[in-house]
């Protein structure tokens, strides 16, 4: 049997992912992904992100993950005022990545981005609304986002009907997290923070429904 073909360097990613995705997969740097969207291969709502060097399907959203996807959206919209506001369902750039996190909150304002998406600098609390993506949210999100320090990375677990807030991102590791995790349950607020400074709270109820 002839071994496969080498993958040309423009297809290859940066560097091999912490896990191999469970799912098929398409391996792609970040620049030959835009160059796919350019010439139309990808489109925009495509069922698709690149995620640490690979292009792969994103999860279902259910009614639960859309409904709680609204509500956030709403309610750090009335907590974000001045430099800075809400965006969702839209993409980051990262060195390996372009998720598209449900809910994020960035700097600055929409002509900022009109020829680019927003990067890690940019983006200073996000969102993933998690059902059926749970796994998905806690293990290689959460390492994409730790790896390009993003300060706040909320992961809103409507299966269990909690709000678990990490912090502290490892940076460029070998083994990216956040160092601190703390979890909201029904009956509590979370702490909305932005460059360190709390902008105000959130009922987990309002989010996620009241547990039982």
């Amino acid at each position: 049997m002839n071994a496969p073909l080498p993958l040309p360097d423009a297809v290859a990613p940066a560097y091999p992912p912490a896990a191999m995705p469970e799912e098929p997969v398409i391996p792609l740097s970040v620049e030959a992904y835009h160059a796919l969207i350019d010439a139309g291969i990808y489109r925009s709502g495509d069922p698709f992100e690149l995620l640490e060097g690979f292009v792969v399907r994103k999860m279902t959203k259910g009614p639960k993950h859309e409904t709680a996807r609204r509500k956030l959206r709403q309610a750090l919209a009335e907590l974000v005022t001045g430099a800075f506001f809400v965006d969702e369902q839209g993409a980051i750039t990262t060195s390996d990545s372009e998720p598209e996190p449900d809910t994020f909150i960035v700097r600055g304002t929409f002509d900022d981005y009109s020829d680019r998406h927003a990067g890690p600098a940019d983006v200073v609390l996000l969102a993933e609304i998690a059902d059926s993506s749970l796994h998905r949210d806690r293990g290689q999100k959460q390492r994409i986002y730790a790896r390009a320090e993003v300060p706040v990375y909320w992961v809103v677990n409507v299966r269990d009907q909690v709000i678990e807030v990490h912090t502290e991102p490892s940076g460029p590791t070998s083994r990216p997290k956040y160092a601190k995790q703390t979890d909201y349950r029904a009956g509590e607020e979370v702490p909305v923070v932005i460059d360190g400074q709390e902008i105000g709270k959130i009922s987990v109820a309002t989010i996620v429904g009241k547990a039982g």
